[in-house]
């Protein structure tokens, strides 16, 4: 990283009565070999002089006094309001910086955009104790520091010595980024101290940013330095603040299914965390126990035991407004309580060694099965446009398939917005919604797979705010394929046409935070697409070099298990059909940009040598009643019937075949074929039909141009032949049919192949991403560049000016120069206008 492009770190100091520790703390960060530093120092009303004392000790320090004492969160959120760093450093007073501190977090802010923090490794103030190197989370919302006070020895290598996520970083030395910060408001004010730092990292996950722990980031602590020095422990302050925050971060940050479980609990055990802490006895005033004198003494409670109380009822008291809190937290979320549960690394802590404690804390997490209470599934919800019945195309097929394979892990639901649904029996919700219906689906969603031109109708994933995980399927081309469609159609309307699919892709492209595409040769056209748009961006680029987190190729896939015959075929379905023809199957709609009639002619030519050979179209009539018939189809049938081959060489089924039915077509057949015309669609295309044939064992003969047709090349899994030439087609039809070798081993290659294909591991990448989802790294809320240039100052101005005049005299003398100078003063009178 070279020094410009350094990002300013602006480190915030708060200071309360501990001038001393203060300025240790301040020179030594003035100290550190790191060029572009910005030192705050908020005094919080010390009223000792601290103040005075500060500024005369470290003249460099931006001092900000606050007239009144705001705790730990509000002192560093007034600090960052006069902050101009990108990144903000937070550093308690009590503690001090390694030299490397800011630089090894500055380089891991930079190097990862997703990353939102960088919580540095805490050690005692020598450095053999350790005080912060992982953060956990109990499920009643209290967050500890694991291994704090074990000496460094003694914590494993594994634990302290490597990164990792964390739920939160400590906020006696942590780093954010200042955009982030200000988009999640910075620290809450309510909190005072304690559990801000956990409340902060909490709502930075959710939101699917990542709190990253850097062991080489390191600062020195003296734990507790600040909070001894103007409080005592047994004053219950403490005891109170670390209760009431523990249930107000809970409050905020779990999902409405969680809470509802975990926050009776978490109430219950705060009052018996309480009445254990002083040992009192809980049955002195059951009337059970017997009638005696009566006893109208005030009862001793201890103050800590008193601060448990307190802690609850002020806990009521601020729900209100946690409540305002909370509708905002929940509507940004992205992650859920299941994802989030690795960093609580050890949920079912009970924290507190006090028998009656602990005996209540097993009593409740039985009682309300807080065991099973983070288990929560992912929600996925998968929209197409497709219709969803026994016999689906394409679309549908592909949709039903990715809900299936995610079924296993998340709760999904699978919703098609095309008026014919009738669904076959599937072990996930399917239903059939209206534009106006999808808003409960997506609403009720984590994640929306979607297809086609479902985005125009659930326009509340489009608004900018929308905290949805949107996955796009972008497997079929629309556009290119409506190059050939709209064949036919009066130029006006096909270009308007064109136009507004485009659109639609480009919306897709603009809002998705994770796409598929069919293939290799799509994933480059879809990369183009991307970085047009302004999608490729160096925030993306820097979290992920090769794209693959934000685009994968998803290839249609098959089924894992061979087929089975259930049912006759088509040697039985299509009188003219016998036993011992040879039969070549075109497994698919007939559309018009694939090229059926060079077929029909290519079969008037082979029967002249060999009189049993059979072609079938499986469907001429596609299932969903919302694609247009195409001429091309109509074309055909002519063409056969014209050369007098149609119910004699050349069959036409005109009913879609079943989908759970066309293994016994594909089984009758000798040979699977797809032909199509050059052109840009055929480039980019991905035939599903083929995959039918692999499934099945069918040698291929394709048409050279697309995708298949490479695979087929290479795996040797049939013939490839030229756009056009049906005496090439006839006789690669003759080899995949009659010449057993060859097709012997066409079927032994491609029974390897198909297993590349098979759903699960077709899906896989999707499957992943649905483990861990997260907004894509330039959609992040509160992402911002984190080291832009310097504006420019003085004779820096000077000089850009004069090169500017030259430039424009050069370019166009005089004339060009008014002109230039003209729009310049135009643009400072709008904006100051």
């Amino acid at each position: 990283m070279t020094q410009g492009a350094l990002p300013v770190v602006s480190v915030i100091v708060v200071n309360f009565r501990g001038a001393d520790d203060t300025v240790t703390c301040l020179r030594a960060l003035a100290g550190l070999d790191y060029p572009r530093l910005e030192l705050i120092c908020v005094d919080n009303a010390s009223g000792t002089g601290d103040a005075a004392r500060i500024k005369a000790a470290v003249p460099g320090v931006k001092l900000v006094e606050s007239p009144e004492n705001l705790g730990f969160a509000g002192g560093c959120n007034l600090g960052a309001r006069h902050a101009t760093g990108t990144v903000l450093a937070f550093l308690n007073n009590d503690a001090r910086p390694d030299p490397d501190w800011v630089r090894a977090a500055v380089a891991e802010l930079s190097a990862d955009p997703r990353v939102g923090a960088v919580a540095s490794k805490v050690l005692d103030w020598d450095g053999t104790g350790t005080d912060f190197v992982d953060g956990g989370l109990t499920w009643f919302g209290m967050g500890y520091k694991r291994h704090a006070g074990s000496p460094l020895a003694d914590v494993p290598a594994t634990e302290h010595e490597v990164a990792k996520d964390v739920l939160f970083g400590t906020g006696s030395a942590m780093f954010v980024r200042s955009g982030v910060f200000t988009e999640l408001g910075g620290f809450d004010e309510r909190f005072f101290m304690f559990y801000e730092d956990v409340d902060l990292g909490w709502r930075m996950n959710l939101r699917g940013w990542r709190v990253r722990y850097v062991p080489e980031s390191i600062a020195y602590h003296r734990h507790h330095g600040t909070m001894d020095a103007v409080d005592a422990p047994d004053t219950g302050r403490e005891t109170f603040l670390l209760e009431r925050n523990a249930l107000a971060a809970l409050y905020k940050n779990l999902s409405d299914e969680t809470l509802a479980k975990v926050l009776p609990a978490a109430l219950a055990l705060a009052v018996r965390r309480a009445t254990a802490r002083g040992e009192i006895d809980a049955t002195q005033l059951d009337l059970q126990r017997g009638v005696g004198p009566v006893e109208t003494d005030p009862v001793a409670i201890p103050r800590t035991s008193l601060a448990g109380m307190l802690a609850i009822d002020q806990f009521v008291e601020l729900m209100p407004s946690l409540a305002e809190s909370r509708a905002v937290e929940q509507a940004a979320r992205v992650r859920t309580d299941a994802d989030l549960i690795p960093l609580l690394r050890k949920a079912l802590e009970p924290a507190y060694p006090l028998p009656r404690y602990l005996d209540a804390h097993e009593i409740l997490v039985k009682a309300f099965g807080i065991e099973g209470v983070f288990g929560q599934r992912r929600r996925v919800l998968v929209i197409t446009g497709d219709a969803i019945t026994e016999r689906m195309a394409g679309p549908a097929i592909r949709a039903w398939n990715i809900a299936a394979s995610l079924a296993g892990e998340h709760e999904v639901r699978l919703v098609t917005v095309n008026p014919l649904a009738d669904p076959p029996p599937a072990p996930f919700a399917v239903s059939a919604a209206k534009r106006r219906d999808l808003a409960e689906p997506v609403e009720w969603a984590d994640i929306v797979i979607l297809q086609g031109h479902v985005l125009e109708m659930a326009p509340q994933l489009k608004k900018p705010d929308s905290s949805k995980i949107v996955v796009c399927d972008l497997y079929d081309p629309m556009h290119l394929e409506l190059l050939e469609q709209g064949r036919g159609v009066p130029d006006d309307k096909r270009a308007a046409d064109l136009i507004g699919v485009t659109k639609v892709l480009e919306a897709q492209l603009e809002r998705g935070d994770f796409f598929l595409c069919a293939s290799e040769r799509q994933r480059l056209f879809w990369l183009g697409h991307l970085a047009a748009m302004g999608r490729l961006t160096p925030r993306l680029y820097d979290a992920d070099p090769t794209t693959h987190s934000l685009l994968s190729v998803v290839p249609f896939g098959l089924s894992p298990e061979a087929p089975r015959r259930t049912g006759p075929g088509l040697r039985a379905g299509l009188p003219g059909i016998g036993e011992t023809d040879h039969v070549v199957l075109w497994a698919g709609g007939v559309y018009s940009w694939f090229d059926p009639l060079t077929l029909v002619r290519a079969i008037d030519r082979l029967r002249e040598r060999r009189g049993d050979v059979r072609l079938v179209f499986l469907g001429m009539k596609h299932p969903n009643p919302e694609v247009a018939e195409m001429d091309i189809g109509a074309r055909t049938i002519r063409l056969a019937d014209s050369l007098g081959l149609t119910g004699k060489h050349v069959f036409f089924n005109e009913q879609w075949v079943p989908y759970g039915e066309r293994q016994n077509w594909l089984l009758d057949a000798d040979c699977g074929v797809t032909t199509h015309y050059e052109h840009v669609e055929t480039t980019f295309a991905f035939r599903t039909r083929v995959l039918d044939y692999l499934w099945s064992g069918l040698p291929i003969v394709t048409t050279d141009g697309d995708a298949f047709a490479d695979l087929v090349r290479a795996e040797g899994l049939g013939v490839v032949v030229p756009a056009e030439d049906s005496e090439a087609l006839a006789d690669a039809l003759e080899k995949a049919m009659y010449d057993t070798e060859f097709a012997a081993a066409a079927r032994d290659r491609i029974a390897e192949v198909a297993q590349r294909f098979a759903w699960p591991r077709a899906l896989e990448p999707l499957v992943e991403f649905c483990r861990d989802p997260r907004p894509a790294a330039d959609r992040l809320p509160g992402a911002s560049d984190l080291a832009p240039s310097d504006p420019l100052r003085g004779t820096e101005v000077v000089r850009r000016d004069l090169a500017l005049v030259k430039e424009y005299l050069a370019d166009g003398g005089v004339r060009e120069l008014a002109k230039r100078v003209g729009g310049r003063v135009l643009k400072v009178a709008r904006r100051n206008g």
